[in-house]
Formats: C-alpha cells, structure tokens, sequence
C-alpha cells in the first residue's frame, strides 16, 4: 500500500476533489481515482468523500493507492467446458454467464474466472482493459446471471463502449422486487456513489455519479413483482440500487434485500441479464442475444404464480419484455 499526503493549496485552480486529484496524481488515471474514491480509499481530512467534493485552501487529502496483486490468468479448461455461448465471431463472443461466476480476476479471485474460461476457449481477447481484465467490455455482479458481450479485438472493444456510452446498446434485466409498485412503469433518474457508512454498499448520494434505470412492471404475484428494468447507465450495483430506492429491492439480494424467500432456495439476487442489443462493430447488422432464464427462476416463477393462482388466477401471465 502506498500513501500520497497532499495539502490544498491557496486558491487551488481546481475546486472538485477528482478534478484537483488528477492535476496532482498524473500516474494514476481519473477512472482509476474514481474507483479509489469509490473503494474509501481517498480520505478528505480523515473522512470518506465523493469525487465531486469541495475542496478549499488546506483540506488534506490523502489517497491510498494498494499495492498490484499478480493474479494467475493461466486458461481454465474445465471452465471453459461450461462457457454457454450465444453468439460467436472473429470479433466478438456474447455468453450466458451462470450465477455464482465471477467476471474477471480481483483480490479473493484470482482464478475460476470468466477470463480464464475464455482464455482456454479462445486466446485473443482485447486487451484494452489491460492484463487482468482482457476483452471485458462491461460486467455482471457475481451472482447476476445472464447475457454478457466480451471483445476479441480492440476495434469491437472500442466500439462496444462506446455504444454503451451513447446508450445505443440495450441492456435489458428481468428481477423479482419485494412488494407491488404503484404505478405501471417509471424511471429512477438518481445519482449513486459509495455508501457513506458501509463501505462494501453502494447508495443514492447527492453528489454521486448519474444513473439513469428504466422499469416495467410484468407480472404481479401478490407480494412479489417481476420487473423489466433497462439500464441508460452502467453504476455498480445500479438495479439493486434503485430498486431499494424505490422501496421495492430485488429478492434475496444480500446487501440490499430483505428476508429470505419461502420454501425456495434461492442463491444471490433475483436479477438476471435478459436481453443485450447492439450494432456489430465491423458488419453493422443489428445483433439481439437473450439468456434464457435459469433452471433456479423458473422453479421460483412456478411456486411464486401458484401462489398468486390461488388469490387471482388471471395473476399469472408469460413474460413480454416490450419498451414501447
């Protein structure tokens, strides 16, 4: 672990904490002091802070920088055996990722990875996102199924991010939220950044990052609701965020969640990755890939629909995901 001590000087040309940090911290990149900032790691005068925090003349600042984790990245055969793969070419793969799979190596997983199913099942992946994280283009939480594209070349790579950040790729969840929401459909237009107390959750902050996240209610079944949830930002842990902001979290969601399920054992959060639309990089053709859902939600649909069933048997209804 490495420690930068800085003093504010009189009048700083910068007056937002990011901003001045990258100015003094030339080595280290604004997403990476972003994601220090969103780790706890940077201290304003001894206390956790947010990337748009005031700074004025003497605040101290001090930035903890972890030492570089070597991280085995040799392929895994057995795992690649598994990989459930939805569409393949030359520049792209798009996979069904299983609950319980970690995206790419990080500190407590350093092997058994997606990344390493995908180095054993084909060895050219972008390396944009550098060594640790080849070909990732955008992420699912641990225990998030469903679909999830990877780049092979640098060229998909840049043109799949840039697609998610023009929001003309769709990303598209199905999740099962605690309660029945009020109206048909909505939009959570609010800011997330780290917790200001637990440090491992995320929250709507004030002066968090934007983050956008449309919602339709599909199916009521009595106490629970199924969601179509459409992502216009990619925050960590977006869905299950807003999903607690509204007063409706996603079922059995470790952090954000409440209670356990009935009779169904369930394991991480009921949010699975539906859908992902996108414009192939090099061909242009308009590609849509669907996850189908796990064996797990469709054991938990059935009990949970026979259990509206015998309150309203028009409850029930089969799944259509349609925006407009």
């Amino acid at each position: 672990m490495h420690t930068h001590q800085l003093v504010v000087p009189p009048d700083p040309s910068e007056q937002r904490l990011d901003r001045w940090l990258a100015a003094q911290l030339p080595d280290l990149s604004r997403s990476r002091l972003q994601k220090l900032i969103d780790q706890g790691q940077v201290l304003l005068n001894q206390h956790p802070c947010l990337s748009k925090s005031p700074i004025k003349s003497g605040d101290e600042v001090s930035v903890q920088v972890p030492a570089p984790v070597t991280l085995d990245l040799s392929p895994s055969e057995g795992k690649a055996a598994m990989l459930d793969i939805l569409y393949e070419d030359e520049q792209l793969i798009v996979l069904n990722k299983p609950v319980g799979m970690v995206v790419h190596p990080a500190p407590g997983h350093s092997s058994g990875t997606l990344v390493h199913a995908l180095l054993a099942h084909c060895s050219d992946l972008s390396g944009i996102n550098g060594v640790e994280r080849p070909g990732i283009v955008h992420r699912l939480d641990k225990d998030t199924s469903g679909v999830l594209v990877v780049a092979k070349t640098d060229l998909a790579h840049q043109s799949l991010q840039a697609q998610i950040q023009a929001k003309t790729a769709q990303r598209e969840y199905l999740g099962i939220v605690w309660g029945a929401p009020k109206t048909p459909m909505g939009i959570v237009d609010a800011p997330i950044g780290r917790h200001p107390v637990q440090r491992k959750k995320m929250a709507v902050v004030e002066n968090g990052r934007s983050a956008r996240t449309h919602w339709k209610v599909l199916e009521r079944m009595g106490n629970y609701t199924l969601i179509g949830f459409r992502l216009e930002t990619g925050r960590t842990h977006q869905i299950r965020v807003h999903s607690f902001h509204m007063g409706h979290p996603i079922v059995a969601d470790p952090l954000y969640g409440q209670g356990k399920l009935p009779k169904v054992n369930f394991q991480g959060q009921v949010l699975h990755a539906y859908r992902l639309q996108f414009t192939h990089p090099v061909t242009q053709e308009a590609i849509s890939c669907t996850a189908p859902l796990p064996d797990n939600w469709l054991k938990l649909l059935r009990y949970l629909r026979s259990q509206a069933m015998m309150l309203d048997p028009l409850l029930a209804r089969p799944i259509v995901l349609e925006w407009d």
